[in-house]
């Protein structure tokens, strides 16, 4: 019995021994697993981070866009208000057609005109 007794010691020894060296291994591959996750997670980190900022720079581009599409816009509505409507034109040439200011004598004309009239009937 007392060889029995350091062979159990070594067997319970060597037990022992391979259970902490199977705790050790895995210790080391959760470890191993730790360290690529958090690699991967800073690499990930950097890659929304440039996305988020490439985001933020056409964010702000387009926002110029709009404010500068927008100026246009009012700029054109402001124009537009000076523009004359068709029927607004087509009265007024009616008008200038009745008017007619071409065939309108100048003062020396119709001064010219009394004096040849007066000659005519002395």
């Amino acid at each position: 019995m007392a060889e029995q007794q350091p062979s159990f010691d070594e067997n319970l020894l060597s037990d022992i021994n391979v259970k902490l060296r199977d705790i050790e291994e895995k210790q080391n591959l959760i470890k191993d697993r730790v360290l690529l996750i958090g690699k991967n997670l800073i690499s990930e980190k950097e890659e929304n981070t440039k996305e988020i900022l490439e985001l933020k720079t056409k964010n702000f581009h387009i926002e110029e866009d709009i404010k500068r599409i927008k100026q246009t816009i009012e700029r054109i509505l402001e124009d537009s208000n000076n523009f004359v409507r068709k029927t607004e034109f087509q009265i007024l040439q009616r008008q200038f057609e009745m008017f007619q200011p071409l065939e309108l004598a100048r003062m020396s004309d119709v001064k010219a005109m009394i004096k040849e009239a007066l000659r005519k009937q002395k």
